[in-house]
């Protein structure tokens, strides 16, 4: 229609699914793709949220020129002033308090944070809890694997809406940034999550490399370990507890990192 045409890609298609194992079917993921091919090739400006995902685009034959990388932004209004700080039922006030907050799905590789549970439960760390606050696909066979294997670490809760969020994250000594180990998603995806924990002023524990697993490292704002490695993931955790004052500094740089960088205003303009 002649229109003004801007696509902002959030995860590639069908380049996820097909990594992922969810989308098997080659004529599917054909139409998938030329679907994708004419998408991109019709709109005026492209927007990728990733790295990776500005790296996809390219691939497919649309100019650098046209394409420009804007993460997710932080909320800096809600999550750095959050009111009313508070821990769910079974976390200490001296407890470290780990949280996870979004969706328990597939995508989101949760069996790892319960593998370093497990760790730490082998190791008598009362004092260090995990918290998984969400839904989804996969949380109730978590329960179910929590529950058998008598991990008293780690509590589930129903989600919350946002301003209750950032009273937890508020509360909360570490965000973790979570997903399964997936080559596809260490440069193309920008998990809102992580946005939210340095806009909170959280230190961050991302378990698998690429982007994000570099900010944190170049800006020394939290933890970046391996994937399938629970005794790394085990390690930065007591890390964590050992020194508080260390974990401080990287929640006062993560906090600056959200303000210098991917402030909600600064992306706006950018868009």
């Amino acid at each position: 229609r002649r229109k003004p045409f801007v696509f902002e890609v959030r995860d590639l298609w069908p380049d996820l699914p097909k990594a992922m194992g969810v989308i098997r079917n080659p004529i599917m993921l054909t139409a998938m793709s030329f679907l994708e091919w004419a998408s991109y090739r019709s709109a005026h400006r492209m927007i990728g949220l990733a790295p990776g995902i500005v790296d996809g685009i390219a691939r497919r034959g649309v100019a650098r020129e046209k394409i420009a990388l804007i993460p997710n932004g932080c909320d800096l209004g809600l999550f750095s002033t959050a009111e009313a700080p508070w821990r769910p039922e079974g976390v200490g006030e001296e407890d470290l308090m780990a949280v996870f907050a979004g969706t328990h799905g597939i995508a989101n590789g949760l069996d790892a944070v319960l593998d370093a549970a497990v760790e730490l439960q082998h190791r008598g760390r009362s004092d260090i809890k995990i918290v998984l606050i969400g839904q989804g696909k996969l949380k109730a066979s978590l329960q179910q694997r929590a529950e058998k294997e008598n991990l008293k670490n780690v509590i589930f809760h129903v989600p919350v809406e946002k301003n209750r969020l950032a009273g937890l994250l508020a509360a909360a000594d570490l965000g973790l940034q979570i997903l399964a180990d997936v080559p596809a998603f260490y440069y193309g995806t920008s998990p809102n999550k992580f946005f939210d924990y340095i806009a909170a002023g959280l230190a961050v524990l991302n378990n698998y490399p690429g982007w994000l697993a570099e900010i944190i490292q170049n800006n020394y704002c939290g933890f970046a370990v391996p994937p399938r490695d629970p005794i790394a993931f085990a390690d930065a955790l007591e890390k964590a507890s050992a020194d508080r004052t260390a974990l401080r500094v990287m929640g006062k740089n993560s906090l600056q990192l959200a303000k210098n960088e991917f402030d909600r205003e600064i992306q706006a303009e950018r868009f």
